[in-house]
């Protein structure tokens, strides 16, 4: 019967989904390759021979590539509206992911690994599609842009802006986005 039962994950596979778990929960800082290690159930000399170092591990598994680059892919027309629209419906994951982000950026190793990862998922795929001779600052603004609203809802906190109608932040934020994708010539 034992046969029947599905795969288990390997090794590397299993560190890397317990870090995916904990990081988000507890922080860079706050999580141990300990306790990665134990819920991973291996041995915590496992994590650094798979992944070098708990930063190599934390990078590797706090990232939104596969989640962003669908919108990224899609036409340019409405971009805006729907990239906010993702981040306030579907943000449950890009959410933790961004907030180990923030938090880990005091971790002197993490910040040029952040700005690499920044630039990888959203700048360059955004820019690569955007015509005209100022496209890498029109992407570069644009990210600002989205953080500054990603920061406002889940590090501030912003009460009134969490409690506003989602629909009206998606068409005006979403169309402030679109402005700044958009060749001015």
């Amino acid at each position: 019967m034992g046969s029947m039962s599905a795969p288990r994950p390997s090794t590397k596979e299993s560190i890397r989904e317990a870090a995916a778990r904990l990081f988000p929960v507890h922080g860079y800082t706050g999580t141990s390759v300990r306790d990665i290690a134990s819920a991973a159930g291996v041995d915590p000399a496992l994590v650094i021979r798979h992944f070098g170092s708990k930063e190599e591990l934390f990078l590797e598994t706090m990232q939104l590539d596969d989640e962003l680059h669908p919108l990224l892919d899609a036409p340019l027309e409405g971009f805006g509206e729907r990239f906010i629209d993702y981040l306030l419906s579907e943000g449950d994951r890009v959410r933790s992911v961004y907030l180990a982000l923030i938090r880990a950026s005091e971790s002197e190793g993490v910040v040029p690994r952040l700005r690499q990862m920044h630039d990888s998922a959203f700048v360059e795929p955004l820019q690569a599609r955007l015509e005209g001779p100022d496209a890498e600052l029109r992407a570069r603004l644009a990210a600002a842009v989205v953080g500054g609203l990603l920061y406002a809802l889940w590090v501030v906190r912003d009460e009134q802006l969490l409690a506003a109608d989602r629909s009206d932040i998606v068409t005006r934020y979403g169309g402030l986005v679109q402005t700044i994708i958009t060749p001015t010539a």
